[in-house]
């Protein structure tokens, strides 16, 4: 990765931690994730645990948008995003302000629910969905005037590669 891409990640993600109030930070045990990774016999989806800074409305947007799809919520205030998204093997050239976890798959940033839906369905090798930065019009960045910037939400593969997935 250039130099400036990385200088440019980097200070993405802290000057979304720098505001930061002190957060529980704790991830969801393994047991937890393994009982949210299947959906019950009635058909529900798996619990969407999400990792975001506490100051950041725009991850609350994402959530309220996935909660109208009929996800479950439970978000931390997290006031080390960057460890996170280490741990969760998203490339910092890549990161957002939020990162989620779902049915064994990571997702970052404002991915739309119709995406992770149609991951949890198809359920490909990989580790996630990845949408860098917060393109106006995604979940949670509409715009008041109703603008959209087209934006791609790539595969994450459980190598690091990325391939295109949906565009919007």
């Amino acid at each position: 990765m250039n130099a400036s891409l990385r200088k440019l990640a980097a200070l993405l993600l802290a000057v979304g931690s720098v505001f930061s109030i002190a957060a529980c930070g704790a991830a969801p045990s393994p047991a937890t994730r393994a009982q949210d990774t299947t959906a019950g016999a009635a058909g529900t989806l798996p619990v969407v645990h999400v990792h975001k800074d506490a100051n950041c409305g725009c991850c609350n947007g994402w959530i309220e948008h996935m909660r109208a799809a009929g996800f479950t919520v439970v978000a931390r205030d997290n006031d080390d995003m960057v460890a996170v998204k280490q741990r969760s093997g998203i490339p910092l050239a890549q990161a957002s302000c939020h990162t989620a976890e779902v049915g064994g798959y990571v997702i970052e940033g404002h991915v739309p629910a119709q995406d992770v839906l149609r991951l949890l369905r198809e359920q490909p090798a990989a580790r996630g969905l990845v949408l860098p930065g917060m393109p106006v019009g995604s979940p949670g960045m509409e715009s008041p005037d109703g603008r959209r910037q087209p934006f791609t939400v790539d595969l994450l593969g459980k190598n690091g590669t990325m391939q295109a997935y949906s565009h919007h």
